[in-house]
């Protein structure tokens, strides 16, 4: 009996850096999740973003003080007395007081003095002048009451007979504008949406379309070998969702950082001449938090608008491969 000879036994010689790899290997998404088209798409529909919320915005703004220049005109109407030769003024402006104040439906009456019908004017014919020899009308403000509305036409008749040189204005010219303008504000933020809107389809089917170009051969091979289309689809849909909500917090969130620095730009210099301006054509530059949630809301519809139409343009191109 001969001894056996001893048996050898070789492992393979594998690198460990191999090995680490192997082992710690994820499944790569179908599309890179980081590339050049992808942060181009990301900077567009944040731009996208940011010029549709400040419009949003914007026409949050505009509808927000037309609607309480609204209801003041509304609770409110104006006497003018104008200044007639040979008569006295004062006596004039006080027998208009005690008929408004007469009036069922009047809550307050309140009339502007010489000196405060002059600073009136004071924007624009400045300050220093002497309005002696203008016939500046004065004027009584009349605040209406909640529960009954006054007779008007009872009122400017009554003011017609009894005050020489008095005219009633209910400010009906100012709502219908302040009405019209706001309408067409509303109506203008809506097309621009719109175009944003469209514009970020526009961009997300051309990215879409690169993408499915750039990874052509991996999505053949998927489709040879029997992946069905919406999986391929929702590949595609979840990373253009991802772009559309990383593009979209960009431009939302720096569209909410400027509405609250002009908010806060606003504070500091209130009670300065163009600030009381500027706060009585657009308020206080604060879109409150209805805003801001719209703003959100915007964002997150972008997102869908993005995730969407990627969907879409796979979908319509992979039937044309069958």
């Amino acid at each position: 009996m001969t001894e056996s000879e001893p048996t050898i036994t070789t492992t393979p010689d594998y690198d460990q850096a191999d090995v680490a790899e192997t082992v710690t290997r994820k499944e790569a998404p179908i599309v890179p999740v980081t590339s050049i088209a992808g942060r181009a798409l990301v900077a567009v529909i944040a731009i996208m973003t940011f010029l549709a919320a400040v419009t949003l915005g914007a026409v949050i703004l505009v509808h927000g003080t037309a609607r309480e220049w609204q209801s003041d005109l509304a609770r409110e109407v104006t006497i003018q007395v104008r200044p007639a030769p040979g008569r006295d003024i004062e006596a004039e402006v006080q027998r208009a007081v005690e008929v408004a104040r007469a009036t069922p439906g009047v809550a307050e009456v309140r009339p502007y003095s010489r000196a405060e019908s002059a600073q009136l004017l004071e924007p624009w014919l400045g300050t220093g002048l002497s309005l002696d020899d203008l016939p500046v009308p004065r004027l009584i403000v009349l605040r209406l009451g909640e529960d009954t509305a006054p007779d008007l036409d009872r009122l400017r008749a009554q003011l017609g007979e009894k005050v020489t040189g008095a005219s009633l204005d209910d400010h009906r010219g100012w709502t219908e504008r302040m009405r019209a303008m706001a309408g067409t504000a509303v109506a203008l933020g809506g097309a621009l949406l719109g175009l944003v809107l469209a514009a970020t389809m526009l961009c997300v089917t051309f990215a879409t379309r690169s993408a499915m170009a750039t990874n052509r051969p991996i999505v053949e091979v998927l489709h040879f070998v029997g992946a069905k289309d919406g999986f391929i689809a929702g590949e595609f849909q979840q990373h253009f969702l991802l772009l559309g909500f990383k593009g979209g917090a960009i431009g939302g969130g720096a569209a909410i950082a400027l509405f609250l620095l002009a908010n806060l730009i606003g504070r500091w210099f209130r009670g300065s001449a163009e600030q009381d301006q500027l706060a009585a054509l657009f308020g206080t530059f604060a879109i409150g938090p209805a805003g801001y949630g719209a703003i959100v809301g915007l964002v997150v519809l972008i997102a869908a608008v993005t995730a969407a139409t990627s969907r879409l343009i796979v979908q319509h191109t992979l039937q044309t491969m069958e």
